[in-house]
């Protein structure tokens, strides 16, 4: 074949490519949230994809594929054509499962492509408004005389709540007992109840609980106070300035997909972040508004993996 017809072939490759980015998108785009619905990324996929739809013009559908703490999802989109129409909503587990799980299939890091971060949530200390002690000072005095240890309950063995209790004992030298649950929802429960003690979890997950009354905050793990509890101290300002500790959400796209791709998604989801109602909806949940660069998630992401990562080996965390 000559060369002047391979160039030209190269060209009316080029200018179509050209012409089916330009025109992304032209059919619906699938989210895929790899957790079960009602939860947090759940809730963050579908609070992000109707206005995504409506500022792309095209529907965006969001797909529940639960399992094996999100590496099901994760999976399918990592193996998804890169082409803009397959894209992944996860939370900060997403980083942090290849450190549990050590027969993990995929490259977290680099099989997929972050987008943007959508939230940033604080994790927060909360106890039954019954339990025998009102702050984290009194906490620590009452949890020391403890002969078996002070118990914390969480949402399952790996999750970050458990590191932030782990975190909490090596901090204070409170000697501390983990008591894993199948989920947030089980544990607050026994919490509520003053079955167990404390647990830590997102804010989002326990706001209600704590603006009902069923549920005392005690401190936040943010650099910052949160808004909507004003009078909740931050760990910093109690003497603990390691606690900077948040889950989050974001969302991906599978590896190679076009940077002109992910860079129109990523401006769109910057954008609808910081709409004055979506931002009201996330603050109302506890959470703050971010809605970064792809350069700025993966930076942030990378990160995240060191920092969660070192504390799995810290506390000798592995999972099967």
């Amino acid at each position: 074949m000559k060369k002047t017809t391979l160039l030209k072939m190269a060209a009316v490759f080029l200018s179509t490519t050209a012409i089916a980015h330009a025109q992304y998108p032209n059919q619906p785009i699938r989210i895929i949230a790899p957790f079960a619905a009602g939860g947090s990324v759940d809730i963050v996929a579908r609070m992000v994809g109707d206005p995504l739809g409506k500022a792309l013009g095209t529907p965006v559908v969001v797909e529940n594929k639960s399992g094996a703490s999100g590496m099901i999802g994760a999976q399918q989109v990592a193996d998804a054509k890169p082409d803009g129409y397959t894209l992944l909503a996860n939370s900060s587990i997403h980083v942090i499962v290849p450190s549990l799980y050590p027969k993990i299939t995929y490259d977290a890091l680099n099989d997929l492509q972050p987008v943007s971060q959508i939230t940033l949530v604080p994790l927060v200390l909360v106890a039954s408004p019954s339990a025998p002690f009102k702050d984290v000072k009194e906490m620590i005095a009452w949890g020391k005389k403890q002969a078996s240890g002070m118990s914390y309950a969480s949402a399952g063995n790996g999750s970050t709540p458990h590191l932030a209790g782990e975190m909490l004992g090596e901090a204070t030298g409170v000697s501390v007992v983990h008591v894993p649950y199948k989920g947030s929802g089980a544990a607050m429960l026994d919490v509520m109840g003053n079955q167990v003690p404390v647990m830590f979890d997102a804010l989002t997950a326990v706001m209600s609980h704590i603006q009902g009354g069923k549920l005392k905050a005690l401190a936040v793990a943010s650099p910052q106070r949160v808004p909507t509890l004003p009078d909740v101290p931050t760990f910093a300002e109690l003497g603990y300035p390691q606690f900077d500790l948040s889950t989050w959400h974001g969302i991906w796209a599978p590896k190679n997909t076009p940077k002109e791709i992910v860079d129109k998604l990523s401006g769109e989801l910057a954008r609808i972040s910081h709409e004055p109602d979506m931002r009201k909806r996330i603050e109302d949940l506890g959470g703050q508004p971010v809605g970064n660069s792809p350069e700025e998630f993966d930076a942030f992401a990378r990160s995240e993996y060191k920092k969660w990562g070192d504390m799995i080996k810290r506390f000798n965390v592995v999972l099967e």
